[in-house]
């Protein structure tokens, strides 16, 4: 199954529930939610607490599944939902993805003074259900494929579109596949009709969505 609607869903959500390995009761999985974002490659990144029990379940076992509902569906079975198995990797994040981190959630800020990590989902195997005919698995290889846009490209667009763009408009992020932004001071996602590897293209619909 293409990702494309994969990354639409992924990029509506801003929620999702996070399955880990229990450390203290092995063989059962620990489900909590969390808050995440994705980096250039639709990886989604969250930061958690040290003392918090899914980090002491990812210090000790990495796999993980990660669970999405579109946030608009009225009932959990009609909606479209992505389930993301992978392994959960802690890294030190650059000062481009610490920016990018914190125009998505902006009281972040006060847990990077804190005993927060950085972990990363890289993707093993994704399950989509997208409606009624529309299911199927996504290989990592199909992931790791898609086209990526560059942290210091995206700041560039952004600046240079959230300039021409009113002021309802606050853009959050952008990719090859659309943007995330805040209208009015609600979240949604804009998706492009096609994929858009190329900056130019990229920067003509961010130009578009005001």
């Amino acid at each position: 199954m293409k990702p494309d609607l994969a990354i639409s869903l992924l990029h509506q959500c801003r929620h999702a529930t996070l399955a880990t390995q229990s450390h203290a009761y092995p063989g059962y999985s620990y489900a909590s939610a969390i808050q995440f974002f994705c980096d250039e490659h639709h990886r989604p990144v969250f930061v958690v607490s040290a003392l918090a029990e899914h980090s002491k379940n990812l210090l000790a076992d990495p796999r993980i599944s990660l669970s999405l509902l579109a946030p608009d569906g009225d009932a959990a079975q009609s909606a479209a939902r992505l389930t993301m198995l992978g392994d959960a990797e802690r890294f030190d994040a650059s000062d481009a993805l610490r920016r990018r981190l914190l125009r998505y959630l902006p009281e972040a800020e006060e847990w990077l003074a804190l005993d927060f990590m950085f972990f990363r989902l890289i993707p093993k195997r994704q399950r989509l259900i997208a409606g009624l005919g529309k299911m199927g698995w996504i290989e990592d290889n199909a992931w790791t494929a898609l086209p990526a846009l560059a942290l210091d490209e995206e700041q560039a667009l952004l600046d240079e579109a959230q300039a021409a763009l009113p002021a309802s408009i606050r853009l959050l992020g952008c990719d090859c596949f659309g943007a995330d932004l805040l209208d009015n001071g609600r979240y949604r996602r804009a998706d492009w009709e096609a994929a858009s590897p190329a900056s130019s293209q990229i920067r003509e619909r961010l130009l578009r969505l005001g």
